[in-house]
């Protein structure tokens, strides 16, 4: 992908001093005291769905859609065998998201690239054949990777998952079984988090704290704000998303400069898998936030999420 298409849209980022704020240590103890007790499997919040490996992308993204589902777990393709688990990946609409990037612009992909990449040329293979198996999409984005913890795993494996950058984690069922008793997102995981504190005076005064004061080795807050403009199109949007490796994009208004919206992957997924026509791709980005927004009211609704 070119230079060119990467600066075709507007990516913001921001510089600021950082005054560190140390993490309370007593009050930090009783806290992590608390989730090693709890176990994981509470905070499930969504069944593991599977579909074959053969099944195409766009049953696959069907499947997402008519069941209102962020994932699907893809089961391992028959001939090879499954280690310690009966999936090879999951797959969501960040994956759909790099797909649909790859399939518009891959005219834009040298020889070279090509060689480099297999899995480009072998999707791009099968796309030429008339269908796209899921387990070649499964990841394509590289913010889905597939984790898996044992049915008594506490809040602190949890933790130490997401950390990394995942987004959701499978639960096996207790031995011998072999099923999954279920999903848990990062979302769920903050959403426990915010009732514990709720109910945790120590830690509501801690998640107060503005991020940029707290020193966390993995945090470099002022990184990327990653914005396109109104008027660029949602392909612009896709691919920016694809580039920077994000799953939202905040969408700046072109005469105000204000902030407009979030879209994120999962909006984008809804909005053009189900379109019958690639045109679709160069919609404004402003006509897809009054989509979004158009089931809670197109003049009083509110973004329930600032990103995905």
């Amino acid at each position: 992908m070119s230079l060119r298409k990467r600066l075709s849209v507007s990516s913001t980022r921001s510089d600021s001093p950082v005054v560190h704020t140390a993490m309370p240590s007593a009050d930090s103890g009783e806290w992590i005291s608390v989730w090693r007790q709890t176990l994981a499997q509470d905070l499930i919040d969504s069944p593991v769905v599977a579909v074959d490996a053969e099944t195409s992308v766009e049953e696959a993204c069907e499947v997402l859609l008519s069941q209102d589902l962020l994932c699907l777990a893809i089961r391992t393709p028959h001939g090879r065998s499954p280690q310690q688990t009966p999936f090879c990946g999951l797959f969501d609409f960040a994956d759909v998201n790099a797909f649909l990037t790859l399939a518009a612009t891959r005219h834009k992909i040298s020889m070279d690239e090509l060689r480099e990449k297999p899995r480009v040329q072998e999707i791009l293979n099968a796309a030429r054949e008339g269908k796209v198996p899921a387990h070649l999409i499964s990841n394509l984005s590289e913010k889905n990777p597939l984790e898996i913890l044992p049915h008594d795993a506490n809040i602190i494996s949890l933790l130490a998952i997401f950390s990394r950058g995942a987004h959701r984690v499978l639960i096996e069922a207790p031995s011998p079984s072999s099923d999954y008793l279920g999903m848990i997102s990062d979302r769920g995981l903050l959403s426990w988090l915010t009732t514990y504190a709720q109910k945790t005076p120590s830690l509501l005064r801690y998640l107060s704290i503005p991020l940029s004061s707290v020193s966390l080795p993995s945090l470099y807050l002022y990184m990327s704000v990653v914005a396109a403009k109104a008027s660029d199109t949602v392909l612009d949007a896709m691919t920016l998303m694809s580039d920077e490796g994000v799953s939202s994009i905040a969408v700046i208004d072109d005469e105000t400069g204000g902030l407009l919206s979030a879209v994120s992957v999962t909006d984008i997924g809804k909005f053009v898998v189900p379109a019958q026509s690639n045109q679709i791709l160069s919609t404004p980005l402003q006509q897809l936030v009054a989509r979004i927004k158009e089931p809670d009211g197109s003049t009083d609704g509110v973004d329930k999420f600032p990103g995905d």
